[in-house]
C-alpha cells in the first residue's frame, strides 16, 4: 500500500430537516482509507453510516467538510466510486447478465466488451450457468453476487458496500464473506464495508471505525492485524476474541451505557 489516501472525509457535518424537525446525521466525521485497503464501519442503527455513504458518492451534500479522493478535493462525485446499497436492486426484467452490465452501459462503454468482461468474471463470483437467469429464480445469496458483480465492473478504485450480507442466513453469510475476502484480495480494491455485525465488522476488515448514535461521530479507531488470508479458525482465535470485546466496549460506551 501508498502512504497516499485515495480517499479522505474531512469533518463532515449533515442535518436533516423533516416535517419541521431537526435531526443532526453526523457530526465532525473524519478518516482515511488507503489504495488496497478494507475498512469496515459499525454502528447503532440510525448512526449516519448510509448517510455518510450518500454523502461520499454525491448523492447528498455536506453541510459542512469535505471528501477528497486520491489527493484532491471533489464537489461532484456522482459515479466516482462504486457502491451497492443495502437491497440488491436487480432489474426483474433484466437478465443476470443484462443486470451486471449496468455499470459500463451507463459509463458508455460498448455491451460487447461488457458482456464479455462479465462472463469473464462469472465462475469468479459464482454465478457461471446463470447468466440467463432473471433475480426472481435466485437465492438471497446469489442476488447479492450478481450485485456485487454489478458493482465490480463499474471499475473505480473505491467500493462502498452498505451491509450487504445483512438480509442473508447465518451460513450462507459466512460462506460470502470467505469468498468477498478472495475476490478484494484478487482485485486490490478499497473497500468501506457497513455493517451492524461485530464478528463480520473484525474478520473482513484492516481497520473497523466505531460510529456512536446520532449524531454520528467516529468514537474508535480499531486496528485489526490478524494474519491474512483469514481463516474460519481466525474466527476462535484468542485475538479476536479480544478485538471482539474491545469493539462491544466501545459500542456501548458510544450508544450512551
Amino acid at each position: 500500500m501508498t502512504t497516499t489516501p485515495c480517499i479522505e472525509v474531512r469533518h463532515l457535518t449533515k442535518i436533516f430537516r423533516d416535517n419541521g424537525q431537526i435531526v443532526h446525521a453526523l457530526d465532525d466525521v473524519s478518516f482515511s482509507a488507503l489504495p488496497g485497503e478494507f475498512v469496515t464501519i459499525i454502528g447503532p442503527s440510525g448512526s449516519g453510516k448510509s448517510t455518510l455513504f450518500n454523502l461520499i458518492t454525491g448523492l447528498t451534500q455536506p453541510d459542512s467538510g469535505e471528501i477528497w479522493i486520491n489527493g484532491q478535493p471533489v464537489g461532484r462525485r456522482t459515479g466516482v466510486v462504486g457502491y451497492m446499497p443495502q437491497r440488491d436492486l436487480l432489474l426483474p426484467w433484466r437478465t443476470v447478465l443484462n443486470n451486471v452490465i449496468l455499470g459500463p452501459e451507463l459509463d458508455g462503454k460498448s455491451k460487447q466488451w461488457a458482456r464479455q468482461r462479465a462472463r469473464e468474471l462469472m465462475p469468479l463470483f459464482g454465478l457461471e450457468g446463470f447468466e440467463k437467469a432473471y433475480p426472481e429464480t435466485l437465492s438471497g445469496g446469489m442476488r447479492q453476487r450478481a450485485a456485487l458483480l454489478r458493482t465490480f465492473l463499474t471499475d473505480r478504485d473505491v467500493l462502498l458496500l452498505d451491509e450487504p450480507f445483512g438480509a442473508l442466513d447465518a451460513l450462507t453469510r459466512r460462506d460470502l464473506q470467505h469468498w468477498l475476502l478472495e475476490v478484494w484480495q484478487r482485485f486490490q480494491k478499497t473497500i468501506l464495508f457497513i455493517t451492524h455485525d461485530v464478528e463480520e465488522a473484525i474478520f473482513l476488515a484492516d481497520r473497523v471505525l466505531v460510529f456512536s448514535a446520532r449524531p454520528g461521530r467516529i468514537t474508535k479507531e480499531l486496528a485489526v492485524n490478524l494474519p491474512r488470508p483469514r481463516e474460519a479458525a481466525s474466527r476462535l482465535s484468542e485475538d479476536m476474541r479480544r478485538l471482539e470485546a474491545e469493539l462491544l466496549d466501545a459500542l456501548e460506551s458510544g450508544n450512551g451505557h
